[in-house]
């Protein structure tokens, strides 16, 4: 694999990690993304601004979703993916990672 990225790193910011959840903010800038990963835990998303998001799915598969500002999803443990800003603004989610 390449060690040069196309595209900007989306920034994370610990905020809590401890027993029970590990929640970390996202920012992104536009076109940003976090780089294919697998979560090892089951997660909730709550967008802090509106994000348009463009997924990359392990597959190969891409899918477009807008969150709106404060709504939520949550998805299981083994989810592989890579999560882009597909919007023209900057973009912020809380992610809390139950243990």
């Amino acid at each position: 694999m390449s060690q040069f990225r196309a595209r900007p790193p989306a920034v994370p910011t610990t905020l809590v990690d401890d027993a029970v959840v590990r929640i970390i903010r996202w920012d992104f800038e536009p076109g940003a993304d976090t780089g294919v990963h697998t979560h090892g835990l089951g997660y909730v998303v709550v967008p802090m601004t509106d994000c348009d998001f463009l997924i990359e799915e392990e597959d190969g598969t891409e899918r477009r979703a807008k969150i709106e500002k404060g709504a939520a999803y949550r998805r299981e443990a083994g989810t592989t993916h890579n999560v882009v800003n597909g919007g023209s603004a900057a973009m912020s989610f809380i992610e809390i990672e139950y243990k």
